[in-house]
């Protein structure tokens, strides 16, 4: 039995009673770890009997495929669970730790990025983690359990919501054991919805008279499956292969290694091009954009277990933040604000970052709380939407607003990954902005552009870099 840790050292003054989080999802999870330093107590509820060890559950169907855990969000665990990135690599997790390139395949837009050398940067600050997600859950949600004023009640169906008589606050949740069908009524200071896309609160705020939040959504009809693997060991040297869509092809692939000498293999599809749902239709289907040797790998490999599938028809951000009124004591996070085209991982990010904002604005008192957070969870949203819609959009058939200033920063990240195919600086600089490390202004300094401007020109005149000077450029620059 793991050993209940009491409340952080450093914990600020109490807002409540009790804080409740309904979903013990990653999004959940983060959010329920915030509360517990401002409340007396946090209770988590979840309608699966969670598994005591890592196994996928059915309330996380998207737990069989990828997921990789972008920079900052793998930063922000890490600070909420201190030690944890050096936790889940002492229990097997792979990490891309050593900025070494030859470790890692990426194809974006068509542009494949350089390959050989190291990235200028600390290689630390710029890990990419790749535990898979029930593993990842497991060891969050042990740290959660640990804590001495955090319950997780497992098994449980949330009815409903209650409110004052004047429905100006949120007050509790009503809820089922899945068991004993036995009715009851939890009150809370705040509750905060990690249920998912599916999540019930935009017509829970209909009935109370708020209306819905409007929502912004891109069409991309996602279809992706995903077959688990034993690849012989030395067969490969890298660690995670991106390839991602390109002209003409709405189609891609990855191959990321995870605990226990395992891999998982994913083949998507958007805009009607569906992947076959076995793993010899797998195989062909990547046939065309796969490099060789990863074929030949995959070939090799032994599959474990069946062949997953998953679907997503559009990304849908619920502007919670545009209302022009909401209830005190409601707050909504993770994949229930906004869920994106799973094939950018950013979800579980953006779900860590909801929870820095949530943090940031407790830190600041209860009073006016739903507002202050949704307007600062946005900020961070809106980052992640524009980079998945910007790549989106790009594919004709995807349905979405095209805006001039969207089209404009198209072709910006076409003339940056043109440079990111040879030079490690414009790399090491996107590899920031593309793990929610750098707000994408940064790729306007005045040096970034010169260097994107050398790299199209000299790809226009057809020429390319030795990879001596390359690695002499690298060597010579700061870190980026």
């Amino acid at each position: 039995m793991m050993t209940r840790i009491p409340r952080r050292a450093t914990s600020p003054s109490r807002l409540g009673e009790r804080a409740v989080v309904l979903g013990a999802s990653m999004a959940g999870l983060v959010a329920a770890t915030v509360l517990a330093d401002f409340f007396e107590t946090v209770t988590v509820i979840e309608r699966d009997v969670l598994p005591d060890h890592p196994a996928v559950r059915r309330g996380v169907p998207q737990g069989r495929h990828v997921h990789v855990l972008l920079q900052r969000g793998a930063q922000v665990l890490d600070e909420l669970f201190p030690g944890l990135l050096d936790e889940l690599a002492a229990a097997g997790a792979p990490a891309w730790n050593d900025a070494d390139l030859s470790e890692l395949h990426l194809s974006f837009g068509g542009h494949e990025m350089i390959r050989w050398g190291r990235l200028p940067i600390e290689p630390k600050d710029m890990a990419i983690y790749m535990p898979s997600r029930p593993f990842l859950e497991w060891h969050v949600r042990r740290r959660l359990q640990a804590m001495r004023n955090v319950t997780i009640l497992e098994g449980h169906d949330v009815t409903g919501l209650t409110s004052t008589a004047d429905r100006r606050r949120v007050t509790g949740v009503r809820m089922v054991d899945r068991n004993s069908a036995a009715e009851r009524e939890l009150t809370a200071d705040i509750v905060t919805d990690a249920t998912g896309r599916g999540a019930h609160t935009s017509a829970f705020l209909e009935r109370l008279g708020y209306g819905r939040p409007a929502e912004d959504h891109i069409v991309m009809h996602t279809t992706y499956v995903s077959q688990s693997l034993r690849i012989p060991k030395g067969t490969l040297k890298e660690k995670l292969v991106d390839i991602g869509p390109g002209p003409g092809r709405p189609t891609g692939m990855f191959l990321v290694g995870n605990e226990d000498n395992t891999w998982v293999f994913t083949v998507f599809g958007m805009v009607g091009h569906q992947p076959p749902p076995d793993f010899a239709g797998m195989l062909s289907f990547a046939g065309e954009y796969c490099p060789a040797h990863l074929l030949a790998a995959l070939r090799a490999a032994e599959p474990i277990g069946e062949v997953a599938q998953h679907r997503m028809p559009s990304s849908r951000w619920r502007r919670y933040d545009k209302m022009p009124r909401l209830p005190d004591g409601l707050l909504v996070c993770g994949d229930a604000v906004c869920s994106f085209n799973p094939i950018y991982g950013q979800g579980m990010t953006v779900a860590a970052l909801d929870a820095v904002a949530l943090r940031d604005c407790l830190r600041r008192g209860g009073p006016d709380l739903p507002r202050r957070y949704f307007r600062a969870s946005a900020r961070s949203i809106k980052v992640a939407w524009r980079i998945a819609a910007g790549s989106d959009l790009a594919i004709p058939k995807v349905q979405g607003r095209r805006s001039r200033s969207m089209r404009a920063t198209s072709r910006l990240v076409d003339w940056m990954l043109v440079a990111c195919e040879s030079d490690p600086v414009v790399a090491a600089r996107f590899f920031k902005v593309n793990g929610l490390i750098d707000p994408p202004v940064r790729l306007l300094h005045p040096a970034t552009v010169y260097r994107l401007a050398v790299a199209n020109l000299r790809r226009r005149r057809g020429a390319a870099p030795s990879r001596q000077a390359e690695r002499s450029c690298g060597a010579e620059s700061r870190p980026a």
